[in-house]
């Protein structure tokens, strides 16, 4: 067998710099999942939305992977809500370019990609499998905004998908309470690249120029990402006087035209947010892994506050490197912090309880030290890339077999 996957991942490029608004965790999902595949005989095409204007349209990376970007109709950066409306040009695109006869399968990220993929195989007979990263349905429990669209085509990739790899139980749990009859369902965690990795806090922090108690955000600025309720109680932590002096607050993430040349956000509502504690909050921008990696491993703790997850890419990554997390009480992140042997959970959107569990960990270093050593060891057991390809390929290689065993049964009549 040949082993030649083709990866769409329509918002998520792999190569682009990650930190800004369309550059997380799918896209460094899609870029170690395809190396660590490589290392297993695969070769590995990913077809994207040609956002960088900047970057060539097909670009190789690893040993036998490749980006291969599509214009869809225009060049340059589109929201992914607005992706939807260029799939006829994208899907049009894909059959003039990519050598759509030579590949075995297709592993489609994000409900627009699981729309091209469904429309491949009905049209080529190459079976698929479907990594969602977020669902629409969780979005709606957590805000109350129901995407009417979404949640139909959802519906129709969960059922129509030959395999669909959910990143944690509950996304499972909420697969089978959304859809009837869905597709058969793995579960294999999202791994974490090798550049996370605890490194000698007190070293970094010299390199860093950290000289107390800090704690990290790492993510997007928005909403739902819950960084105004992080702001709130940290503020809150300031005016009572609760919190260990010199500690800091640092936010990684966002596109740098969301931060100004002080480090400080440009939004006026997070401006507000922070007025006066301009010496104790800083936005530092997006980093990259390297980056990134040193500020989990000089952190009294990172904090992912956010309204949903799917799975929660930033808390394996903090506990990768030895960091102890303080996440919301909601979705994947309940299966990948391990409350009370990693980090601890929170009510979402509850600047109170978020405020009180970050004080418990600034003022008890034995129980920070403890969670963070635990976290390490739990994320080297959970969260690695080898072992983790190892799942996915099987699930592959189910899916062939069966397709396999399908178009024997059929051309035997």
């Amino acid at each position: 067998m040949k082993k030649y996957v083709l990866m769409i991942s329509d918002h998520g490029d792999p190569l682009a710099k990650l930190g800004g608004s369309q550059a997380g965790g799918q896209n460094n999902y899609v870029r170690q999942l395809a190396l660590s595949l490589e290392k297993r005989g695969w070769t590995v095409d990913v077809a994207t939305h040609w956002c960088d204007k900047n970057a060539p349209q097909v670009e190789a990376f690893g040993e036998r992977s490749r980006v291969i970007r599509i214009m869809a109709g225009y060049k340059g950066f589109v929201s992914k809500n607005e992706l939807f409306e260029m799939m006829p040009a994208f899907f049009k695109e894909m059959e003039e370019i990519l050598p759509l006869d030579q590949y075995d399968l297709i592993h489609s990220h994000y409900w627009i990609s699981g729309i091209l993929a469904r429309q491949l195989r009905r049209k080529y007979n190459i079976p698929f499998i479907h990594t969602s990263h977020s669902l629409g349905i969780a979005r709606q429990k957590a805000t109350g905004e129901a995407d009417e669209r979404r949640l139909s085509y959802e519906k129709g990739i969960l059922r129509s998908a030959n395999r669909v790899i959910a990143t944690t139980d509950n996304e499972k749990k909420l697969i089978y309470e959304f859809v009837k009859q869905p597709a058969p369902v793995d579960i294999i965690p999202i791994g974490v690249s090798p550049a996370f990795k605890p490194y000698p806090q007190k070293n970094v922090r010299q390199e860093l120029g950290i000289t107390g108690q800090n704690i990290v955000y790492a993510g997007r600025l928005e909403e739902t990402k819950g960084v105004k309720t992080l702001l709130h109680a940290f503020r809150y932590l300031v005016k009572v006087g609760d919190l260990p002096e010199g500690t800091k607050l640092y936010l990684i993430g966002g596109d740098r035209d969301q931060i100004d040349s002080d480090g400080m956000p440009v939004h006026e509502e997070y401006r507000a947010l922070v007025k006066g504690l301009e010496h104790k909050v800083t936005f530092l921008g997006p980093k990259n892994q390297e980056e990134l990696a040193l500020y989990f491993s000089a952190a009294t703790c990172s904090v992912v506050p956010s309204y949903y997850e799917s799975f929660g890419m930033v808390a394996a990554e903090a506990q990768a490197c030895g960091c102890p997390v303080i996440a919301s009480r909601v979705g994947g992140l309940q299966d990948v912090v391990a409350e009370g042997e990693t980090g601890l959970l929170v009510r979402p959107n509850d600047v109170e309880d978020l405020a009180l569990t970050l004080e418990i960990l600034l003022q008890n270093e034995l129980i920070t030290s403890r969670l963070g050593k635990q976290a390490a060891r739990r994320a080297d057991h959970v969260f690695r890339w080898p072992a983790i390809a190892q799942k996915i390929e099987t699930s592959y290689k189910e899916v062939l077999s069966h397709a396999a065993k399908k178009r024997f049964t059929s051309s035997s009549y």
